[in-house]
């Protein structure tokens, strides 16, 4: 697996990273420990989670993101974390693997400092790699929670910083902020990017291109919507153990006539070429310019095979170029 630059920190991280929103929500944590020994084993060695993931702690805030990805769990199933902090210990490969956390219940600093010390006791951690702001807290002046932030990563505790479902206008406040303050700046990114969602290209890549920041965009299927599992027009024919069933709140971010009109073209396209709709839809995700890892979720280990392949795939440049007009 290639290793990219993590913005100007000087380390890298894995081409592809692990998308760990499954660990504990979807998946149980025998399941969860085979996806990471899995990835590993295949060079993926970043791996995404968040202080929201998955059960117990999920239901401490409800997180900014226009997503609904925390839902009522029991407290008998662990969150992302703990699970991710009991498989490094059972594993002693700390030092093999690139941990990313977030915050996304509010970007105060008294909030920033505990909610970071809890991560790290749930993930069994002295420092976490990278620690994002899961998004934009409006409430809070950005030069608070940047001081905050900063505070950590001179604490030792944090390796850099970044933020999650930031635009460009909102990145560059932030790196502003930094430079007029001295604060530690923002790293590395994490937006929405798929063909369905294809919106940052314009207003938040260039920036991150010109800043050296890196770009880890989630959800490069749309929450398994470019697969082509959902119906236009019917709310209610929603597949059980989907995405789309244990969050609901994504049939209102995807169903759009335009975006059925988009994963009506991928399924005519891969008719036409013999590639599957998967495989495209994550190719052109990871060939952007800008796009240093696209972080992948799984629940089965042949997700990360897909990715792998697509990965390996690539794209060509006049295909990709025409399946960015798809509208």
């Amino acid at each position: 697996m290639d290793q990219k630059p993590l913005g100007k920190t000087g380390e890298t991280i894995s081409g592809i990273g692990l998308g760990c929103v499954t660990f504990g929500r979807e998946i149980d944590e025998e399941q969860s420990y085979r996806i990471m020994d899995y990835a590993v084993e295949k060079g993926i060695t970043f791996f995404d989670t968040a202080e929201g993931y998955g059960g117990g702690n999920a239901r401490e805030g409800r997180l900014a993101t226009g997503i609904d990805d925390v839902r009522e769990m029991t407290a008998e199933v662990s969150s992302s974390e703990r699970i991710i902090g009991t498989w490094i210990k059972a594993n002693g490969i700390r030092d093999q693997i690139t941990i990313c956390t977030k915050v996304g219940s509010g970007g105060s600093p008294e909030n920033v400092k505990a909610k970071l010390a809890a991560s790290l006791d749930r993930l069994q951690i002295d420092r976490t790699d990278v620690y994002k702001m899961h998004s934009p807290d409006e409430s809070v002046p950005i030069a608070e929670t940047l001081g905050a932030l900063d505070a950590e990563v001179r604490a030792g505790l944090v390796g850099c910083i970044g933020g999650s479902n930031y635009d460009g206008a909102q990145v560059q406040e932030a790196l502003d902020a930094s430079a007029a303050h001295g604060y530690a700046r923002f790293e590395i990114t994490q937006p929405i990017y798929n063909l369905a969602h294809p919106e940052h290209a314009v207003d938040l890549f260039p920036i991150c291109e010109k800043e050296e920041i890196a770009v880890t965009p989630y959800s490069p299927l749309g929450a398994g919507f470019l697969a082509g599992k959902y119906t236009r027009g019917d709310r209610q024919a929603i597949p059980t153990r989907t995405r789309f069933d244990t969050a609901p709140g994504h049939i209102d971010v995807y169903f759009s006539d335009r975006n059925f009109n988009v994963v009506e073209a991928l399924q005519a396209k891969s008719k036409e070429i013999g590639v599957s709709m998967v495989k495209l839809a994550m190719a052109w995700a990871m060939t952007h310019s800008a796009v240093t890892a696209v972080l992948v979720g799984a629940r089965e280990t042949r997700h990360i095979d897909n990715a792998l392949e697509a990965y390996d795939m690539g794209l060509d440049p006049g295909l990709r170029s025409e399946m960015s007009a798809w509208d």
